[in-house]
């Protein structure tokens, strides 16, 4: 696990406070071992998502890691409501959808709701750390669309092409922090210059 720490060398993990959503408490255990053994000192838990909703209105989280499925408010629901809620505390906070359910219908489910990354159980610190680096190293711009709301879904898309957005999907949507000034401003309380 130090070695996968040490790749990710530029990222200060010391620096976040991460949320865990999970009704399983050893997994809650297993992630926060994880988090806390490369730096992580914040670590807060949620049992469900009406809980981590409450919780992300008391305290600026930097990175949710939530379950899929969860007694309660389960981890799409919850994801659609922190990023289409009106009241939501934080819409453009990074979510790590964490599942045991791999199968393609959930994976575009939680896409769809506005997931940035997907973690598959079994959890290892090496996927744990590769995605905070993913989320902090190359955050993707954030798009409004009529049906949706979230990090842009085109994981290829050049962020350096500056010609006209030809898909059909690109009708109708806003990038909302595309331009290099909003990314610069954005930023990321974990990024060294």
């Amino acid at each position: 696990m130090q070695r996968a720490a040490e790749g990710a060398h530029r990222v200060r993990f010391d620096l976040l406070k991460i949320l865990l959503v999970d009704d399983n408490q050893h997994m809650r255990l297993l992630l926060t071992e994880i988090l806390r053994a490369i730096g992580v000192r914040q670590v807060y838990e949620a049992t469900d998502g009406a809980e981590a909703l409450s919780l992300l209105r008391k305290v600026a989280i930097d990175v949710v890691f939530t379950d899929l499925s969860m007694r309660g408010l389960d981890g799409i629901d919850f994801v659609n409501l922190l990023r289409r809620s009106p009241d939501s505390p934080n819409p453009f906070c990074p979510i790590v959808m964490i599942t045991g359910h791999s199968t393609a219908r959930r994976a575009h489910e939680a896409r769809d709701a506005g997931v940035n990354e997907f973690l598959v159980k079994p959890v290892t610190a090496r996927g744990v750390i590769h995605r905070l680096t993913l989320l902090i190293e190359n955050p993707r711009p954030f798009v409004r669309a009529e049906d949706y709301f979230g990090p842009d879904r085109r994981r290829r898309d050049d962020p350096r092409y500056a010609g006209p957005r030809r898909r059909e999907d690109d009708r109708g949507a806003t990038y909302l922090d595309s331009e290099p000034e909003a990314v610069a401003r954005r930023g990321h309380p974990t990024r060294r210059f």
